[in-house]
């Protein structure tokens, strides 16, 4: 169990269903089994962030997931485990809370830290910013959504629930760290709608 005194869980995220661009991206950038469309994910981020490695384990050996990252740095750690089967991923967020001793409500609630939507991309803007992102090329002429919140696992949720609602491209997306960060990029409709689906689900999930 851990400490209370000095334990955040920082983030605790469920993915039900990954889309397709959410998995094609966190499969190039993953550190561990690569997930593929369709499965369910879990997500959790705290501090301090060697916990990390005493509450994978203790997943690993409860649960058949798989892990896809975990991540130690100076502040904070994070961690995350898919399956086919969302049953499997769902116990593995009850085996995290049974090791820290704590409720889901004791996760802190995700906020915004900020946004912008720039539409009709400059061309040599794209290509400056393709030399960075790992996901899908920006082109010249599209609109794109820039996306910070705070904590930052939860950036995942905001990506894979604004590709639920639009056929939107995800150009680049950073979940650890202080703040999560994510750029999308599509027609202006598609945008708009991938961005009120990304915000409603951020504000949806409850905690401190």
């Amino acid at each position: 169990m851990a400490d209370q005194s000095d334990f955040q869980l920082r983030a605790y995220c469920h993915l039900d269903r990954i889309q397709p661009q959410f998995a094609a991206f966190t499969g190039k950038i993953a550190a561990g089994s690569p997930p593929v469309e369709g499965m369910s994910s879990l997500y959790v981020e705290m501090a301090p962030g060697n916990w990390v490695f005493r509450v994978v384990d203790t997943v690993l050996k409860a649960v058949d997931v798989k892990p896809g990252a975990q991540v130690v740095e100076r502040q904070f750690g994070m961690f995350e485990v898919h399956s086919d089967n969302q049953s499997e991923v769902l116990r593995a967020g009850e085996v995290v809370l049974e090791s820290l001793g704590l409720p889901v409500e004791a996760r802190i609630a995700p906020k915004i830290a900020s946004e912008q939507i720039i539409t009709n991309v400059h061309p040599l803007q794209a290509q400056v910013l393709n030399r960075m992102n790992m996901g899908t090329m920006i082109e010249g002429g599209h609109t794109m959504l820039v996306l910070e919140v705070e904590p930052a696992a939860y950036i995942t949720l905001a990506a894979n629930e604004a590709e639920k609602a639009s056929p939107i491209f995800l150009n680049h997306m950073s979940s650890v760290g202080i703040y999560g960060r994510m750029w999308i990029s599509g027609t202006e409709a598609d945008i708009e709608a991938a961005r009120e689906a990304a915000i409603t689900a951020i504000e949806a999930v409850t905690g401190q």
